[in-house]
């Protein structure tokens, strides 16, 4: 059974539309749905889903109007159930009735000598790093020790030099005074440029049942883990083509993908080797994602200025874990750990041991910013033509859910909300599978995905 709802309209929805550069006046098409329990913390973790799903929503309902050639735009309801449940669409996520395993065993809460530090090893690669770096084997008990040994800054330094994740716990206090908070707080929290002098967008007709807002949008994918797909789910969601592109060097944990596969086709592409594949994509793409870290992907040509240099038009979105400014640009880093880096894991934890947030929300609320501005580029190119860039980082989305935290409060004791009803089944090439809706919502707008997800790489490196 639901708790009673509460029909509201958050600040915080105002707060990210403004960011994306929505028009004020469309706020008054969103309403927002409150149940008590929903995404408990001490921190505003309800606030901001709300606000990212919301402002996802109004910027799809805006595209929406716009291409069913509609004065009027949709309404816009934000449900928190609907939210909480795809916060942690990995947790409700089932495939023949087995649970997937969200984080690996090595992936954890260490004691140092000093402190505490947290080690991301979900990939093969990275937790032979960190292996590598302490000098043992797969035994908890022997990496317990080794950490054991060091303080968390010298771990942290050690396993990223030789590219493995680990990072030490601060307090807010101890990350405002980081050099690399001082330079990702002077970003906004979505970042816009356009880029050129591009024609104006134009945009066929779209059908109204369901309203699919990105029709015939072609969506390169080039992100892993767990923004970027979050994006591109979304995208494909509304209708989008997309075709996520991964390195066969690479694979991808398949319980992960499942879960973000949803709408989507992906294919396997060296861009080493097959170059002239990526530009025949390259040219009749309308949006490029890219999920890796800053400078990653320049030597083959992938700048927002180099994209647009060859595909007039396009739309760059960009995601990264620290920000393209500051002495971590370079570095890899996931949700757990840039909630440990800013101070989120020390204001969810105990004097006794850190914490962490209920969600995967700075990775689930910069998804859906992600994909926010992408269509609120792909409406302002209607107006007034442009290649656009849009880009978000990690630990920028967390510096603004610590900005709405004024003092911390104790967590609330309300029962969390069922999340039955925003729960669906069907049947895939992966098996029967159990997954969360999309929190995404507006009059006529769709409430599934069209396909459920296929298998990791499998398809053609080709548009439909």
């Amino acid at each position: 059974m639901l708790h009673s709802a509460v029909m509201t309209l958050l600040p915080e929805v105002s707060s990210a539309w403004a960011a994306l550069g929505g028009d004020p006046a469309l706020l008054d098409r969103v309403v927002s749905v409150e149940r008590p329990g929903a995404l408990p913390a001490r921190l505003p973790v309800r606030q901001l889903a709300v606000a990212c799903v919301g402002a996802c929503a109004l910027a799809a309902a805006e595209l929406a109007a716009r291409r069913a050639g509609t004065q009027e735009v949709p309404a816009v309801r934000v449900d928190d159930g609907a939210v909480a449940a795809a916060f942690v669409s990995e947790r409700h996520l089932l495939v023949d009735g087995r649970a997937p395993e969200t984080f690996a065993p090595l992936s954890r809460f260490w004691r140092t000598a000093d402190g505490w530090v947290r080690t991301h090893a979900n990939y093969p690669h990275h937790r032979a790093r960190l292996l590598d770096t302490l000098g043992v084997g797969e035994d908890p008990a022997a990496v317990a020790a080794a950490l054991a040994e060091r303080s968390a800054l010298e771990v942290e330094d050690a396993v990223y030099a030789r590219g493995g994740l680990a990072v030490a716990l601060r307090t807010p206090r101890e990350w405002a005074a980081h050099e690399q908070a001082r330079a990702v707080s002077e970003l906004p929290l979505v970042e816009r440029e356009r880029l050129d002098s591009a024609h104006a967008r134009a945009f066929a007709p779209v059908r109204r049942d369901p309203l699919l807002p990105a029709a015939g949008i072609r969506v390169l994918d080039l992100t892993r883990v767990l923004a970027g797909p979050v994006a591109s789910r979304t995208l494909a969601l509304l209708g989008a083509d997309v075709l996520r592109l991964d390195a066969p060097q690479l694979p991808e944990l398949p319980d992960q993908h499942a879960d973000t596969g949803f709408g989507k086709r992906s294919a396997l592409l060296d861009l080493r080797a097959d170059r002239s594949v990526f530009e025949e994509l390259l040219a009749a793409a309308d949006v490029v994602l890219t999920g890796y870290r800053p400078g990653a992907l320049e030597r083959f040509g992938l700048t927002p200025e180099e994209l647009a240099e060859r595909r007039p038009g396009v739309v760059v979105a960009q995601l990264s874990a620290w920000g393209r400014r500051g002495p971590w640009r370079e570095r890899r880093g996931f949700d757990s750990l840039v909630q440990v880096a800013t101070g989120i894991a020390a204001l969810e934890g105990s004097a006794e041991q850190p914490g962490a947030l209920p969600a995967q929300a700075l990775d689930h609320g910069s998804g859906y910013l992600l994909a926010a501005g992408v269509l609120r580029a792909l409406t302002e190119q209607a107006d007034e033509g442009g290649s656009r860039l849009v880009r978000v980082a990690l630990a920028r989305t967390a510096g603004w859910l610590l900005e709405g935290a004024g003092s911390t409060e104790p967590r609330p004791e309300q029962a969390e909300p069922s999340a039955q009803p925003w729960l669906a089944e069907r049947d895939s090439d992966l098996g029967r599978l159990r997954y969360a809706l999309s929190p995404v919502s507006f009059d006529g707008g769709p409430r599934d995905w069209e396909r459920p997800p296929g298998r990791w790489g499998t398809d053609p490196a080709r548009w439909w």
